[in-house]
């Protein structure tokens, strides 16, 4: 498909004011102050959007998102089901990277793999991390360092700590985990991230940062999330960020949601950027279509949520309608930075040979009119027009 967008105000992220975008082959070929007739002759068909009222970003990106279910926590009825792609789509994702949860003994790695695929063949981009909240890792080679390497699909490995459900690995295990993820990201050229999520237990972050003392490990191969669910945590990342850390918001965690402990995820940005953190070691992520359980204090299950696909989307727009943060740095938050950290190179911007994922929003409202991914029209005027192959019934 060739899609000519006209007019529409672009940040990539950075403004760069009106420009047109000629998309062909699923990749961005040309941004201009304007594409002539000239230019596009011989093309054969384009389809023209006229965007001269919108602005237009990068496709969101979910580096943590329940692609194939999740939960469990309760019995096997809080199972969530598969999410679906105009789920994703039609609140702006494009690119989304798979976990497994709680349960990695019923839920299967290799499951998770497929649906990544399936995902891809329907029209957004997607991988996922090997492991869950079990150490030793769960795994489909045999080992976190030979699944990075092997699988094109995995590009780091998921864990959990400071959490009653975790493991509970020692230092020496955590480090021996980011050892294998960073070796298998430098044999196969991906980010070799070990991302983790993040209870709330007294410990916090202090693993992690026991885990590098000593080593040439850097604080950036880590990528804690869940880092807004309380604010012992929360103050804790504040400093992980001022170190070179990566700090991602989980967007589904909200007292909106019904978690009365945890800060505004839109908030809880506007708090990091004002005690120092830098912007660019700043993310944002759904936790979407996992099981949301609500415990008591003595860590018994009260309630059970489906984390919110549409929460990134939300948020995305309360940062820059309610906080007041520039749309430049909105996009970084949910696009820029997750690419350039889990070394998506061809994600996270607007220029030429880059991939053709983007969103086009009313200038007024933020409004989702139309939604690309790999040059492929999923999203016309708000409303889904492809759809997952199963959604239908």
């Amino acid at each position: 498909m060739n899609i000519l967008i006209k007019g529409g105000e672009v940040y990539s992220p950075e403004k760069e004011g009106q420009k047109d975008i000629l998309i062909t082959h699923e990749k961005i070929t040309v941004v201009e102050k304007e594409i002539h007739g000239e230019d596009i002759k011989g093309l054969g068909k384009i389809e023209v959007i006229e965007a001269s009222n919108f602005i237009i970003i990068p496709g969101f990106i979910d580096q943590h998102i329940h692609i194939n279910g999740a939960g469990g926590e309760g019995g096997p009825q809080y199972r969530t089901p598969p999410v679906q792609l105009s789920q994703l789509t039609k609140v702006g994702i494009t690119t989304v990277i798979g976990v497994l949860g709680t349960d990695g003994v019923a839920r299967s790695l290799r499951e998770l793999l497929m649906k990544a695929r399936g995902l891809e063949k329907e029209g957004i981009s997607a991988w996922i991390y090997t492991g869950a909240y079990q150490v030793p890792s769960p795994t489909i080679t045999g080992s976190v360092l030979s699944d990075i390497v092997l699988i094109d699909k995995v590009i780091g490995v998921k864990m959990a700590l400071s959490d009653h459900r975790s493991s509970h690995p020692t230092v020496e295990e955590l480090r021996r985990i980011a050892s294998d993820a960073r070796v298998g990201g430098i044999l196969s050229g991906k980010a070799g991230v070990v991302h983790i999520h993040m209870g709330s237990e007294k410990p916090g972050l202090t693993p992690i940062l026991k885990a590098i003392e000593n080593t040439d490990i850097p604080i950036e191969q880590f990528a804690p999330t869940h880092l807004n669910r309380c604010e012992d945590l929360f103050n804790e990342s504040i400093e992980f960020g001022k170190a070179g850390g990566y700090v991602d918001i989980t967007a589904g965690v909200s007292p909106e949601y019904g978690f009365d402990e945890a800060i505004k995820p839109s908030r809880a940005v506007k708090i990091l950027l004002k005690n120092g953190v830098p912007i660019d070691r700043i993310t944002m992520s759904t936790d979407g279509n996992g099981s949301m359980p609500k415990f008591n204090e003595k860590k018994e299950l009260v309630r059970m949520l489906i984390a919110p696909v549409h929460s990134l989307y939300k948020e995305f727009v309360d940062m820059i309608k309610i906080e007041k943060i520039s749309i430049e740095n909105a996009v970084r938050i949910t696009s820029t930075n997750i690419a350039k950290h889990l070394k998506l190179f061809q994600k996270g911007e607007i220029q030429p040979g880059k991939d053709a994922d983007l969103i086009v929003l009313d200038k007024d409202t933020l409004k989702i009119k139309y939604v690309i991914a790999k040059g492929e029209i999923l999203v016309r005027e708000g409303n889904p027009v492809k759809f997952g192959t199963f959604e239908e019934y």
